[in-house]
């Protein structure tokens, strides 16, 4: 089994899967990291699950034998905020969309990497306790501060010259800094934007968006290029 790390915490989980295999492996693995986990394989075990018993979280795939995962959490939402961590084999990312739009907290595709799924785990439910800023107070990182209330940035007290797009992107980044963050995904984390879903579209905006808060735009130290993953804010200091 993989190593999910020391046990930190005994929220209770609710992972519905059908596929026994996974849903053990996940079993194993949260327990691991100090989750208390339930497993339903069908959505109807789900809802009995949930009016039996209260869950800190909610790991939902989205395609179960007995209903669609979309209905489910139409259905969840409408009686609880739970949070939900939605697991999608599927490739359309329409579904991704409206699963966020209907309540659900974040989205993972399969396969995935069992730490990644941790991680993600783990940022809803410290946005759940509170363990994140307000959404619209102000973010400081070295000589960089990120005011999301009057949509700017600041360098050293002056104004960053960005557009709406490049704001969005950068408050996309901010707000989840240290992690990880593919193009698809900061396509959706950037509400009401509209961009070309294509490598080209968030590439350029990420050059002029380096250009305006880098020291060196061709050496970034904030904005940094994962390799064939995305891109990640980086917390350190200048």
């Amino acid at each position: 089994m993989l190593e999910a790390g020391p046990a930190r915490s005994f929220e209770q989980l609710l992972v519905v899967e059908d596929d026994p295999a996974l849903a053990e492996m996940l079993g194993e693995y949260l327990g691991a990291a100090g989750y208390r986990v339930s497993v339903a394989g069908l959505g109807s075990a789900a809802l009995e699950a949930l009016a039996r018993q209260a869950f800190d979280a909610v790991l939902l795939d989205l395609s179960l034998p007995d209903m669609d995962g979309l209905d489910l959490c139409r259905q969840l939402r409408a009686r609880s905020d739970v949070p939900v961590l939605m697991l999608t084999a599927r490739g359309d990312a329409f579904d991704r969309v409206v699963g966020l739009e209907i309540g659900a907290d974040d989205y993972l595709a399969k396969p995935f990497v069992p730490r990644e799924l941790l991680a993600r785990l783990r940022a809803i439910l410290r946005r759940r306790h509170g363990g994140l800023l307000p959404a619209d107070q102000p973010l400081r990182f070295g000589r960089l501060e990120i005011d999301p209330a009057a949509r700017a940035a600041y360098l050293d007290g002056a104004v960053c010259e960005l557009s709406a797009s490049q704001f969005s992107l950068l408050l996309a980044l901010a707000q989840n800094a240290g992690r990880v963050l593919s193009r698809e995904r900061l396509l959706d984390l950037m509400t009401g934007e509209k961009l070309e879903a294509s490598d080209r579209s968030i590439d350029l905006h990420m050059s002029r968006l380096r250009a305006a808060i880098e020291t060196d735009p061709k050496q970034p130290r904030r904005i940094i290029t994962v390799r064939g993953s995305g891109y990640v804010f980086a917390r350190q200091q200048d």
